[in-house]
């Protein structure tokens, strides 16, 4: 009988433990998180479709303005605008992200000049206007702060809208663009006439005769000649004297502003002979 006793409570302590064994490795890890916490990313589900990853908010910028980030816009092109500490725009340019197909992020980055700013704030604007009526959606803003940078002003030509017909071919007009300060002025003038116009030039009327995406490939001053290479992109397509009239004015008053240079010779890889024919 006293076996039996034994016995029986031999079973109820394994019992016990047993469920207290069960009960203790079940329970929930009560122990620190784990740090493997995925960093969320920009993707197509995200609800900005443009972000600006630089500069950050209150960064200080200099001169040229360079910014970086992704978007997923119409046409990949969207604007960018920067205003002064009292509100007003210093410029406005077109960007244009590399999104490798429709409703997918592309990087872009841009460098922009601008005018010397009031005060030592301001904003950048990143944003689209609506195809369906013109209005500013999906505006991103960054305050910014703006540093002392050194700089130069030269001069960039444009034709304009409204100039007479009998003076359209070679009537063109002294623009101002500030640069970060360089040794090599007239190498930097040209490499901004070559960039065209802003949104800001174009509300005032300005136009570029010099196609999109004209590359420098190099630039001498010797004896008061400029001598100026340009790469193939110059007369792709382009016919009319008055047109090439007004090419070769643009270029040539953006290089005589300075007083070393006299004349100017306008190459295209190399070749002087038989370019930019009407």
């Amino acid at each position: 009988m006293k076996a039996a006793n034994l016995l029986l409570v031999i079973v109820i302590l394994f019992l016990v433990a047993f469920g207290i064994y069960t009960v203790v490795t079940k329970a929930p890890s009560q122990g620190p998180a784990s740090t493997n916490v995925p960093t969320p990313t920009a993707t197509a589900t995200s609800q900005t479709n443009i972000q600006v990853f630089s500069p950050t908010p209150s960064q200080q910028v200099g001169l040229p303005l360079v910014v970086t980030g992704q978007a997923r816009v119409f046409e990949n092109t969207f604007s960018i605008r920067l205003k002064d500490q009292d509100g007003t725009e210093l410029v406005e340019v077109v960007a244009m992200a590399n999104s490798p197909d429709i409703g997918q992020f592309g990087p872009f980055s841009v460098s922009i000049n601008y005018p010397a700013p009031q005060g030592t704030t301001g904003t950048l604007e990143a944003f689209q206007y609506s195809a369906q009526d013109g209005s500013e959606i999906d505006k991103v803003i960054v305050p910014v702060k703006f540093a002392d940078i050194a700089s130069d002003m030269v001069n960039v030509y444009f034709s304009r809208e409204g100039d007479s017909l009998e003076n359209e071919c070679n009537a063109i007009h002294a623009v101002a663009r500030r640069i970060p300060k360089t040794e090599a002025v007239a190498r930097a003038a040209l490499e901004e006439l070559l960039k065209g116009t802003t949104v800001t030039d174009a509300k005032t009327g300005y136009i570029s005769n010099i196609n999109s995406g004209v590359n420098l490939q190099s630039i001498t001053i010797e004896n008061g000649v400029a001598k100026v290479d340009l790469d193939d992109a110059l007369e792709f397509q382009v016919g009319g004297s008055c047109r090439v009239a007004a090419i070769r004015s643009q270029i040539e008053n953006t290089l005589k502003q300075f007083s070393t240079v006299k004349s100017v010779i306008i190459s295209i890889n190399g070749r002087t002979e038989d370019i930019l024919q009407p």
